[in-house]
């Protein structure tokens, strides 16, 4: 375990067990649909799009959109920008968004908001990780991996200032490293 992991959440056994439940809740719920474009919300969710992906028995696509309300602070600021705008045309195609973490779901509502004007045939959202505690924004999750705490997660593609990304588990991040570097 990282020194600077208070302790692990999540093991990267039980990751590995619930991305492939959801591929093939996924591929089941698709099945018949061979334009379903995968869409990952950046820089969070790339190890588990990859993973998730390759679990899932049918075609996609796959297709990234970076957003942000963090900057460098643990909590969300509730303004989101836009960092990367996507290259498909999702008019008419079956989009299933691909997030890390559902903290607040002000970023992710957004989002949805943002997608539908696009008109795609459906529009779901499978998230690895929510906070219930911390929900502002009324967001439905269609497919979930775990409900956790209200801690400061990373590993398994998240991040604190870009670091942790890496691990393979999920770790509660011990809080003066957060504090000690943003106060």
């Amino acid at each position: 375990m990282h020194t600077d992991i208070d302790r692990i959440l999540i093991t990267a056994e039980e990751i590995q067990a619930k991305v492939c439940e959801l591929a093939e809740q996924i591929s089941r719920d698709y099945a018949g649909h061979d334009n379903l474009l995968l869409l990952g919300v950046l820089k969070g969710c790339i190890v588990f799009i990859v993973d998730l992906m390759q679990a899932m028995q049918r075609p996609l696509a796959v297709d990234f959109i970076a957003i942000s309300s963090y900057g460098q602070s643990t909590v969300s600021s509730g303004v989101v920008r836009l960092l990367k705008d996507l290259e498909s045309d999702i008019a008419g195609r079956h989009v299933l968004i691909i997030e890390d973490i559902i903290d607040s779901g002000l970023t992710l509502a957004y989002l949805r908001s943002q997608l539908l004007r696009r008109n795609p045939a459906s529009l779901r959202i499978c998230a690895l990780l929510n906070k219930p505690e911390r929900r502002s924004a009324d967001v439905e999750v269609d497919y979930l991996g775990f409900d956790i705490p209200n801690e400061f997660v990373v590993g398994y593609g998240l991040d604190f200032d870009e670091r942790y990304r890496n691990l393979p588990y999920i770790g509660i991040l011990k809080p003066e490293v957060y504090v000690s570097n943003h106060e």
